[in-house]
């Protein structure tokens, strides 16, 4: 590795990026710099541009161009100290699309089709909770509290932890699924005890459940996201409450759902309860985690201790 990609990946580390993105960065600037066989630090804002046209050319996505533009910025206005350069890298815009969402006759469905118990647990966890791929497969079993009904979601999006209410239904399931499985460190493990699912294989068990399920919208894992922030707007619950559970930075973000409001529902209980009539309870096991043996019968829970 050579020392300026070294400092690249410490200026990012310094400042608390996400693994993820400071992979994301050092892999743009890396194709950047291969693309004109140069060292980057021996670029300047004419090469960034003319590197903007063939990502264009190419037709790279706009999620991709503007990554690389990020990348870019981040790279000259800290790594090289040179922010004059940072103001003639500019972002491209991009379509403002209207995110799909399921109906939730549409999410029934979608949970049927997943007949691994498992399988279908991941999805109605990562719906009853509104979590993004890369948080439902890092929850480990810790992270269930169950005397407040809630679930610990840890090292989110920006590197934040945030609470979110854990539905009656959802916590009898994960009870379930406990007693059957028991698994180690991760609630969801992959091949070895010691490592959870990849990105990829569950965004191949929900492509496989969406197509069992004959659903012709372009749904991903995303989009359960989606529709649970989509669900609990139709539901009535208030602005703020919803930026909270999805931990939005901005109200903006938010306020994309504003535009797939239905007539608001009297209830303002955690979608998938909406999906059951009842509930499984199981018998109290021996050896068990403490949340595992408490009961769950309230729909309403406890409020956080002050």
């Amino acid at each position: 590795m050579t020392p300026l990609r070294q400092r690249l990946i410490d200026d990012l580390r310094l400042r608390n990026y996400a693994p993820r993105t400071i992979s994301t960065y050092v892999a743009a600037v890396v194709r950047f710099a291969r693309h004109f066989r140069q060292s980057p630090d021996q670029l300047g804002p004419e090469h960034v541009r003319r590197y903007q046209l063939h990502l264009l050319e190419q037709r790279a996505s706009w999620c991709r161009f503007n990554q690389t533009v990020a990348a870019l910025r981040f790279f000259y206005g800290t790594t090289l100290g040179r922010p004059e350069a940072v103001t003639v890298i500019p972002y491209g815009k991009k379509p403002k699309s209207l995110p799909a969402v399921l109906s939730p006759d549409e999410v029934r469905r979608l949970f049927a089709a997943a007949t691994a118990p498992r399988d279908r647990l991941l999805l109605q966890t990562a719906y009853a909770c509104g979590l993004r791929l890369s948080e439902v497969i890092r929850l480990r079993v810790e992270d269930i509290d169950a005397r407040r009904m809630l679930l610990h979601v840890r090292a989110a999006k920006g590197r934040k932890d945030r609470l979110v209410p854990l539905s009656p239904l959802l916590f009898d399931l994960l009870r379930g699924y406990w007693r059957q499985y028991r698994p180690g460190r991760w609630l969801f493990p992959g091949k070895t005890p010691a490592g959870h699912l990849s990105r990829g294989q569950v965004q191949r068990l929900c492509r496989r459940a969406v197509r069992a399920a004959g659903i012709t919208k372009q749904a991903s894992m995303h989009t359960l996201r989606h529709s649970y922030a989509t669900h609990l707007l139709e539901q009535g619950v208030d602005l703020m409450t919803r930026q909270q559970r999805l931990g939005h930075n901005q109200v903006s973000t938010t306020l994309r759902y504003t535009h797939l409001r239905q007539e608001a529902l009297p209830r303002l209980a955690s979608p998938l309860d909406t999906l059951a009539a009842a509930s499984a309870s199981a018998e109290a096991a021996g050896g068990t985690p403490a949340w595992i043996s408490e009961p769950s019968s309230s729909a309403t829970p406890p409020p956080p201790a002050p």
